[in-house]
């Protein structure tokens, strides 16, 4: 036993990190942000959970934070949470959830001081564990320093006591609900009441251990052991003075692809603009498949450059000359760039507009930006680290603009002009893909569209959404506010509306028939 003790005492003893002292506000932020899990995340159904929980909890982090920072990155941070808290709000996904995780991560590293690089957050994530640990010991050694802050006379000599009689009280009513009803009818009814209040808001084992994970998490986030970001971008690391011995096998290289790309925009350009398409054209190679592939050519010749330009050849003495080189294979590569957009454009001409293409699209500009932030990196001589992080960077804002954006009304909405314009092609983009509740009121016009099929196919689709919309608002209704969209319930109100435009299909057989007919026409385009 005495072994044990000394050893908890070394223990106790052993230096650690110096942390800013403990107050009662950190602690409330804390203890907050647990029931704030709890009630948005274990206890919700649906997205709007998810909204008050990324909207909320950058505040209690801001609250609970020993020492908040307050800088530019911060600021921008918290607009993104908001803009994705409304997106949220009207139309959730999945994606939306997890950039709200990475971006509460980023929040915290910007009250802790730190550029909230994509790499550095991952870091940062993975750091809590031991940052909550060091933390919890930290509050143990605090314990004294806080009771001396409280006023024991206006604050702990009666709420301690309160809260400690509360606690063995309701213990007691969940123990003998029948044995204390005994007392009488107005004492039987405030217990039964009692009783199933307390098991309705009762934890289960589960969500004990879940408080005690946000908790501790919660800690490593407010008190992280990451203490800086290695700063290795801001001071350029350059070979010594003299030629460098690669010089001459990349002037060769870039001569070499100066000359291949120059002849390949030559071909693409001849059969792919100004020519007419012809009819047996392979759109799904050429214009799909082809794009994709033209896209992983502008990232290799992003990662060649980067390259190329780094370590001793920034010393060489002949640098401008390889610089010129590159920048005309830049110029190329940005004529590459306009290619794979025409040649996204041509599939969209061919059947429509998709979700896909939407990501195609995204995909092809974070892929430009990246190859710009190459050019810029040469100009100015920033280091390889920098252009990882600001790649990464990009490519992050690629991925929550895509997010935010309202994919199914902006890609239908296309679909359906050309539809109601007299080209029935892109209605095979209405049959086969799935639609959100946002993009379903895009389709009512075609319910007056000149083309019976395509009309009472679409009008057949409404009164489908119109009964499992019906069903979910009735699910939602038990499931309570955290289920909330906005999307859904203007979805209901446009179908309930225009009911009289599709009475005939509530029948399911004729429903199903106008279905299947409005099938097999648009796969004929697929």
């Amino acid at each position: 036993m005495a072994a044990q003790v000394e050893s908890q005492q070394e223990v106790e003893a052993a230096p650690m990190r110096a942390q800013p002292p403990v107050q009662w506000r950190e602690l409330g932020a804390l203890l907050l942000l647990v029931v704030l899990a709890d009630l948005t995340l274990y206890r919700a159904y649906g997205f709007a959970g998810y909204a008050a929980f990324f909207l909320i909890a950058p505040l209690l982090l801001w609250i609970g934070s020993p020492r908040p920072r307050l800088g530019r990155a911060f600021w921008l941070l918290a607009i993104m949470v908001v803009l994705l808290v409304a997106k949220l709000l009207w139309c959730g996904s999945w994606l939306l959830v997890g950039c709200g995780f990475a971006l509460v991560v980023g929040l915290a590293m910007a009250l802790a001081g730190l550029p909230p690089y994509v790499l550095e957050a991952g870091v940062f994530a993975s750091q809590t564990v031991l940052a909550g640990y060091e933390g919890l010991v930290h509050y143990r050694r605090s314990a004294d320093q806080l009771g001396h802050m409280a006023n024991p006379r206006l604050g702990l000599s009666f709420f301690l006591p309160l809260v400690i009689f509360l606690a063995f009280a309701l213990l007691f009513v969940v123990a003998n609900p029948d044995e204390l009803a005994m007392l009488g009818d107005w004492l039987a009814r405030a217990v039964t009441t009692l009783h199933d209040w307390i098991l309705s808001i009762a934890p289960t084992w589960l969500e004990v251990v879940i408080w005690l994970v946000v908790a501790w998490l919660g800690i490593g986030l407010l008190r992280p052991v990451m203490d800086k970001v290695a700063t290795a971008a801001t001071a350029r690391k350059v070979g010594p003075a003299g030629p460098a011995m690669l010089y001459a096998p990349w002037r060769n290289t870039l001569i070499t692809v100066i000359v291949l790309f120059a002849a390949y925009l030559a071909f693409e350009f001849y059969t792919l603009w100004f020519r007419e398409i012809p009819e047996n054209f392979h759109y799904s190679g050429y214009a799909h498949e082809g794009a994709a592939w033209l896209t992983v050519a502008l990232a290799l010749a992003t990662v060649v450059l980067s390259l190329i330009f780094r370590g001793r050849m920034l010393a060489d003495d002949r640098l401008p000359r390889l610089r010129r080189l590159a920048w005309i294979w830049s110029l190329e590569n940005l004529l590459l760039a306009v290619a794979v957009y025409h040649r996204l454009f041509i599939y969209v001409g061919f059947n429509g507009m998709t979700r896909m293409r939407v990501v195609g699209l995204f995909g092809m500009t974070c892929v430009v930006v990246g190859f710009v932030l190459v050019v810029w990196k040469i100009l100015r001589g920033h280091d390889f680290l920098w252009l990882v992080r600001h790649q990464l960077w990009a490519l992050a804002l690629a991925v929550f603009l895509f997010a935010l954006t309202p994919v199914d009304p902006l890609v239908h909405r296309y679909n359906v002009d050309r539809i109601l314009a007299g080209d029935p092609v892109p209605s095979v983009q209405i049959s086969v893909h799935p639609i959100d509740a946002s993009g379903v009121p895009v389709l009512l016009p075609l319910t007056e569209c000149d083309d019976p099929i395509i009309r009472d196919g679409v009008r057949a689709m409404l009164a489908t959404r119109l009964d499992e919309a019906e069903q979910r608002a009735q699910q939602n209704e038990k499931h309570g506010w955290t289920t909330y969209q906005l999307a859904d319930r203007q979805l209901l109100d446009r179908l309930e509306a225009t009911r009289a435009d599709w009475d005939r299909f509530e029948n399911l057989s004729d429903r199903e028939a106008a279905l299947e007919r409005f099938h097999k026409y648009a796969y004929q385009w697929f």
